[in-house]
């Protein structure tokens, strides 16, 4: 699934392609993809209209739409949204197409058909689950390691855990939750709590480093994901430990391992990461 670096990727490699272009026509291919709100009654809605801005919250692309309505977008496991700007074959998968005045268009592919559309008022995006439950965003200036501290505080789950938890914290991941608990030497099944101020405090900043690099790179791809121009992140060739099980440590040369923990595959070093069970 995508994480906060691939769809604030995403958000970034659109916007100079489908900001301020009125909307010709909409065409819904997949109208399961439509939350509460039917093709005929969404098409209506956006075609005349305009996006005016790309904002992310979480994993969530909100478009701003020049009527005043908000397009929540969700890719989920295998979503992309892809601008084209001349004549190019519709996908197979192909769940959303937007046409611009221009003459380009903006795509919605969804292989496993997971992504989602919401169009409503700004008033309403409570409506929207998993987005009215999100925590901070942790490139925001409210993630700090007091914030953290805080957030940890009485939780006995494992770290790795807690830091998927997206009222905990808004668009961290399984890979980019790995890479951070590496960075911070932090063994992914500690229990949160006992978490010393230091250690908090290195975490902290690991979170905010490895995520502004991911950035940066475009995100990984491994197999679905594709920036806002179908292109691939290159993040995937400075990964420390997601899916490096049985590999060398890069830093110093232990055999990394893994767990399952609430359900996710949990990659780390048992050398540089102690103070957990190996």
């Amino acid at each position: 699934m995508p994480e906060l670096p691939e769809v604030e990727t995403v958000r970034r490699t659109l916007e100079p392609y489908v900001l301020h272009d009125p909307i010709c026509q909409v065409e819904v291919l997949y109208p399961r993809a439509l939350q509460a709100v039917s093709p005929k009654e969404f098409c209506r809605a956006l075609e005349g209209a305009s996006f005016e801005g790309i904002r992310r919250r979480g994993k969530y692309l909100l478009f701003d739409v020049s009527t005043g309505q908000v397009m929540v977008v969700h890719l989920r496991m295998t979503g992309r949204l892809v601008a084209y700007s001349g004549a190019v074959p519709l996908e197979k998968h192909t769940s959303a197409i937007f046409r611009f005045a221009s003459g380009g268009e903006l795509r919605f592919v969804d292989q496993r058909k997971f992504g989602t559309i919401h169009l409503l008022p700004p008033g309403r995006l409570v409506e929207v689950r998993g987005l009215r439950e999100l925590g901070p965003e942790p490139l925001g200036e409210g993630f700090t390691p007091e914030y953290l501290a805080g957030a940890l505080a009485r939780r006995k789950a494992p770290i790795k855990s807690v830091l998927l938890d997206q009222s905990c914290i808004a668009g961290l991941g399984n890979i980019y939750a790995d890479e951070a608990l590496f960075a911070a030497g932090i063994h992914p099944i500690r229990p949160a709590a006992e978490l010393s101020p230091e250690e908090v405090g290195r975490l902290c900043a690991a979170i905010r480093s490895v995520l502004v690099d991911a950035v940066a790179n475009q995100g990984t791809t491994f197999r679905d994901y594709r920036t806002g121009l179908g292109a691939e992140g290159s993040f995937q060739n400075k990964l420390q430990v997601y899916g490096r099980k049985g590999q060398p440590c890069l830093k110093c040369g232990a055999v990394l391992r893994h767990l399952r923990i609430g359900g996710r595959t949990s990659v780390f070093c048992p050398n540089c990461q102690g103070g957990g069970e190996a």
